[in-house]
């Protein structure tokens, strides 16, 4: 299995450049899939989800042109396939996203559950899809494992999501797009990858309105137009770095994103004792004396981002007092918990939401293995830290959301590399 190695104790320091956003890239893919004519995206993230997606949309026919490892032209013209290659979908969490163009386009979509992080008991449900798409006219048959949808022309509907979902609120407006009638979205999610792929499809002929606020209006067009898409910043990769910077205090400098979409974050390294300086496209993290303790609550976006939660958790081993860990999203996204605690942390569970740490403690190396996308990249944050060597094997969950990761920590000064 391969695996990350990695030196702590290494000062760090120097800039380092965020990548295209993974949550913004693998729904832009498979919204090209909307149209017949070309769409061309730049600043994709080289990274495993990316790759796969890029495997699906060939797979079904369209032909994908690379300019570039981080760009490419896609052209679906010809699509005729309409059932997601299993092996592949199974991979990855984001093959959900592909259901809705198809059905759209095509008005029938076959495919497994989708794959990714296990987190929760057991696989992540896509109950929110299957209502949407049912109430869009959709006919829903499960068997050996594979979902059948069905719809000879999706029909605007009224759906609310009784559950905020960001992947929900994405997948409903692609099929709301080419669907007769209007179609309104109520209790949306609002984060900024929503706005930018609506204001994409805007762009390309679709009809779509408030994008970003917790109600959208989606009126149904014939058609869509190919167009070109620039992929935001990610902001969870920002926020990452910058948890990194503080808990190493290290002077690092975060270049290429958008300081304005972690505000919750930013607002609480003010009341921690971490200083900052922020441009529009930039921000330094400046060495900090103390970290106070601060607890947090996970939440939809502008909220604090689950996917920063369990980095936190990292930097609040190295803050002086009493936090609370609340996450709210996802069942079971505390078992890292466990890993960090074996390198030194002091850390008592609560509940399968809750974890309280007592901070500050010294980390030391140990062997561990990244259980999802995010605590695996928090572990790395922790191995940084600590003194000794860590090795986290189930390197393929890292790398699924973190580009060429090892390359850009070394030139900060850190001694980590990847073992086969």
């Amino acid at each position: 299995m391969p695996k990350f190695i990695i030196t702590g104790g290494q000062p760090l320091k120097g800039e380092i450049k965020v990548s295209g956003a993974k949550n913004s890239a693998l729904k832009i893919l498979p919204a090209a899939l909307l149209t017949e004519e070309p769409v061309t995206i730049a600043n994709l993230p080289e990274i495993e989800d990316v790759r796969r997606s890029i495997e699906l949309l060939t797979g079904l026919g369209a032909q994908v042109n690379l300019i570039s490892p981080s760009s490419c032209v896609i052209e679906a013209k010809n699509i005729k396939k309409f059932e997601l290659n299993p092996e592949l979908a199974k991979k990855f969490r984001a093959s959900i996203m592909f259901v809705a163009p198809l059905l759209a386009r095509l008005g029938e979509v076959k495919f497994p559950h989708p794959g990714g992080c296990i987190i929760g008991a057991g696989e992540r449900p896509i109950d929110l899809f299957l209502e949407g798409f049912s109430a869009l006219g959709a006919e829903i048959k499960i068997n050996g494992g594979f979902y059948h949808l069905k719809a000879r022309q999706l029909k605007g509907a009224e759906y609310f999501f009784t559950t905020i979902s960001v992947t929900g609120t994405e997948a409903m407006i692609m099929a709301a797009a080419l669907a007769k009638g209007k179609t309104t979205l109520k209790n949306c999610a609002m984060e900024p990858e929503i706005a930018t792929l609506a204001e994409h499809l805007n762009a390309c002929g679709a009809k779509i309105k408030g994008a970003g606020t917790p109600t959208v209006c989606v009126e149904g067009v014939n058609k869509l137009s190919g167009g070109k898409f620039t992929v935001m910043p990610d902001r969870i990769e920002t926020g990452t770095f910058a948890i990194l910077a503080a808990a190493a205090r290290a002077p690092l400098t975060i270049t290429k994103c958008l300081p304005a979409q972690i505000e919750s974050l930013l607002a609480i390294f003010k009341k921690i004792g971490i200083a900052y300086q922020a441009g529009s496209d930039w921000l330094k993290v400046l060495p900090a004396k103390k970290i106070k303790s601060y607890n947090i609550k996970t939440h939809e976006y502008p909220g604090f981002p689950t996917d920063l939660q369990a980095a936190f958790t990292v930097l609040m081993t190295q803050a002086s007092g009493v936090s609370m860990i609340h996450e709210t999203i996802y069942d079971r996204r505390l078992i890292y918990a466990d890993m960090l605690t074996q390198m030194g942390a002091n850390i008592i569970m609560c509940d399968s939401h809750r974890l309280v740490v007592n901070g500050p403690s010294r980390l030391h190396g140990k062997r561990l293995t990244s259980p999802d996308l995010r605590a695996g990249i928090a572990m790395i944050i922790a191995a940084l830290i600590a003194r000794g060597e860590t090795e986290i094997d189930n390197a393929y969950q890292i790398d699924r959301g973190y580009e060429n990761i090892c390359e850009r920590l070394n030139k900060l000064g850190a001694d980590i590399k990847r073992a086969d």
